[in-house]
């Protein structure tokens, strides 16, 4: 049978920037895949870095034992790096506006901010990550970023949900750029509204740590001397896969 590969961030630099395809034999699992994948590279960087990713078949995240079937699409997802990072002490769900989304456009915070502020609110708390002009004592020009859209949507929606029910907010939102992105720029907003304060900053925290770890956004950083993949933080134990043998390796 076979499967549509789709690499994503700096698995694109090493495996290839485009989809292929890839025969297995019938039942043949993620696990699989991942072993075929490893074993058809020279670098031993490449092979070790699946072993550290998460992966997707079908925009689902799937585990090491999932069972493939032909024609599936399987996302290789390397540790994401979405986000950059200005904090600002900053509403309600409205029709035109979902509870997460993508955008190639400006993020125009202020009137984002506006919008989702209500009367029953006593604090409303934004998170406003911006391309800064340096990292790591490096000049940077401008970033690139991209993202496995109908999964990183998804899983967004997911970490509101999570935050309503875990910190008892009343609403929240977040907008994630994608494409280029000049200094100055906002790359991600997340806006927490709540009667109190407390609960509003601790959600506000959890949603663009946990955003920055399970989210598949990856960030390309041009400097003045060169370009690279941000290093991404890894995705937690639920979500990494590895084939089988790789915990025997220590």
């Amino acid at each position: 049978m076979q499967v549509r590969v789709l690499p994503f961030g700096v698995l694109k630099d090493w495996l290839g920037s485009s989809a292929a395809t890839v025969d297995l034999p019938e039942g043949a699992t993620v696990a699989e895949l991942l072993e075929r994948l490893s074993a058809g590279q020279a670098a031993p960087q490449t092979a070790q870095l699946l072993r550290g990713i998460a992966v997707s078949v079908n925009d689902e995240f799937a585990g090491a034992a999932q069972v493939l079937r032909a024609g599936d699409e399987v996302g290789l997802l390397p540790p994401v790096s979405g986000g950059c990072a200005r904090a600002a002490g900053g509403n309600g769900q409205s029709e035109d506006r979902p509870a997460a989304a993508l955008t190639r456009e400006p993020i125009d915070a202020e009137r984002l901010i506006a919008a989702a502020k209500s009367r029953e609110d006593g604090a409303v708390v934004v998170f406003d990550g911006m391309v800064r002009n340096n990292s790591r004592g490096r000049q940077t020009l401008y970033l690139d970023y991209e993202a496995h859209d109908q999964l990183a949507v998804k899983q967004m929606k997911a970490l509101v949900e999570e935050a309503l029910d875990r910190f008892g907010i009343r609403d929240a939102f977040i907008v994630h750029r994608l494409g280029r992105l000049q200094v100055g720029e906002t790359s991600v907003l997340i806006v927490v509204m709540a009667a109190h304060r407390g609960p509003a900053f601790d959600a506000c925290r959890w949603l663009i740590d946990t955003l920055k770890k399970t989210v598949p956004i990856w960030k390309k950083e041009t400097f003045a001397d060169g370009t690279v993949w941000a290093a991404g933080e890894p995705f937690p134990a639920g979500l990494a896969v590895a084939p089988p043998e790789a915990s025997h390796e220590e």
